[in-house]
């Protein structure tokens, strides 16, 4: 029996009383494009897959393949489907072709057009060119399951492997933060270490080519992230 009760301490951190800090980050593999790397994925327990809508990324997909790739996919395995500044209709379309587990905005978009679909999602933010601080961003995408921040500047397309200051990343932005940006199996251990997000975010940093996952690149990812958890405090 676990003595105590469980409280909260925080995006994907769980404390019991009288016990050690439990703590998993997530793992999301964005930019996925082949039903190889989908399965490569799926073995090594990741916890997303993202599927890029946006016609202007070497990673875009149809709604066709991303419909391929997602029906494949088994329990407790999440599909995220993005897209940047796209019209009400495209949402609408990629929700009833896809059935996302959650929509990631990576644009401009307000928060009253995230929200408008009734549908979970997450709302990617520049953070080059972000000064605000997280929490004010969180008040004000409300509705938003969680923040993505990437390491791009404003209007400018994920998967450019591009950091930003990971120390900027707070504990009081009041909802669960995905790193982005930059990331690969030789700092994302630093990364989390650092910033102790609910969960990164890659894509260029585990592939051969845009929109090629490399299987080597994907197995180290995920063990250093495994790697810099905090399972415990002793």
């Amino acid at each position: 029996r676990i003595p105590g009760a469980v409280r909260a301490a925080g995006p994907g951190t769980t404390l019991v009383s009288g016990m050690s800090e439990i703590r998993r980050t997530r793992i999301k593999f964005c930019g996925i494009t082949r039903a190889e790397d989908a399965a490569e994925a799926i073995a090594l327990g990741v916890d997303a897959l993202g599927f890029i809508l946006v016609p202007e990324s070497p990673r875009c997909v149809s709604l066709e393949t991303a419909a391929r790739i997602r029906s494949s996919l088994p329990p407790f395995v999440q599909a995220v489907v993005l897209m940047r500044n796209p019209e009400a209709a495209q949402v609408h379309e990629a929700i009833r072709v896809l059935r996302p587990d959650l929509l990631q905005f990576h644009g401009e978009e307000s928060a009253a057009f995230c929200a408008s679909f009734g549908w979970r999602y997450l709302k990617a933010i520049a953070m080059q060119d972000e000064a605000r601080p997280l929490s004010v961003i969180a008040a004000e995408y409300a509705a938003a399951a969680g923040l993505l921040l990437d390491g791009h500047g404003a209007g400018g397309l994920g998967g450019q492997g591009k950091r930003f200051d990971w120390t900027r990343i707070t504990a009081d932005a009041g909802k669960p933060l995905l790193l982005a940006g930059g990331l690969t199996p030789e700092n994302v251990g630093l990364a989390i270490r650092t910033a102790r997000p609910y969960a990164v975010d890659v894509s260029s940093g585990i592939e051969a080519a845009p929109g090629i996952k490399d299987s080597g690149k994907m197995r180290a990812f995920v063990r250093e992230v495994s790697a810099a958890d905090p399972v415990s405090s002793n």
